[in-house]
């Protein structure tokens, strides 16, 4: 009898051990999980900080990895060569698409430079900031509205040809002129 009170002292033993390890790898994974979440809230603070900072001082790219065209129809495209760019009183508009012919700016698409004006910088009750700004140039003369929306760098741009009704809406992020990669194809 006593082998027998023995062993199952011994097995409950064995269990809360194993019940108690368990719990402590499951606390172990939240924490890190609340770490990592932590961690990434305060880089999405830090890049919004520094793109909102980059939109009031007139020196940031939007860099496009999708463009939706008038009826919704999406293409995905590369960052690089599809942008929206202001610097101070300038901003160029370049859409390149992944195609063989080379199209006007030598990249399969069209790149158009310009004047700004009436920029605009304003910031809704949830945090989100909106640009609007007019561009005119030789070959461009659109009303611009972009949207950076808060918690990051994520950002969305809708440009409205005022001569026709082409619009195209880049989606994207938002950075500093300063650390931009884009690839600026021949201007007109």
């Amino acid at each position: 009898m006593r082998r027998i009170v023995s062993f199952v002292v011994l097995a409950l033993w064995v269990a809360l051990g194993q019940i108690h390890a368990q719990n402590q790898k499951k606390l172990l994974r939240e924490q890190r999980r609340e770490e990592r979440k932590a961690q990434e809230e305060r880089q999405d603070s830090l890049q919004f900080s520094q793109a909102f900072q980059a939109v009031n001082n007139r020196a940031f790219t939007l860099e496009a990895n999708q463009v939706v065209f008038k009826y919704g129809q999406t293409a995905f495209v590369s960052s690089n060569t599809n942008f929206v760019s202001v610097h101070g009183e300038q901003a160029v508009v370049q859409i390149a698409f992944n195609v063989p012919a080379a199209g006007p700016n030598g990249l399969g698409g069209i790149t158009v430079q310009g004047s700004v004006s009436g920029y605009r910088v304003t910031t809704d009750k949830t945090g989100n900031v909106y640009v609007a700004m007019n561009v005119m140039g030789t070959a461009i003369s659109a009303t611009v509205n972009i949207t950076l929306y808060n918690g990051g760098n994520q950002a969305s741009v809708t440009v409205n040809p005022n001569f026709n009704s082409n619009q195209l809406t880049l989606n994207g992020q938002l950075i500093p002129s300063s650390q931009s990669t884009v690839f600026q194809g021949s201007t007109f």
